[in-house]
């Protein structure tokens, strides 16, 4: 399968690698003593972001009804 630069299929890979990202940073985040709340709840924030925009992209590329 060829992606355009700009299609929405490239866009939700590239999401889903950063949401993988900032999981992986998270957990290596949340494993030390003295964590940083306010950074914590930052990147969890983010995190749920990219999750709402997977799913926004995911219908665009496969809505449930026809439009």
């Amino acid at each position: 399968m060829k992606l355009n630069l700009h299609s929405p299929e490239r866009r939700l890979i590239e999401l889903r690698m950063e949401h993988s990202d900032l999981d992986a940073l998270i957990d290596a985040a949340s494993a030390h003593v003295p964590m940083d709340e306010l950074m914590m709840r930052r990147l969890k924030k983010k995190r749920l972001a990219l999750r709402d925009e997977i799913e926004r992209t995911q219908r665009e590329i496969d809505p449930d009804e026809p439009a």
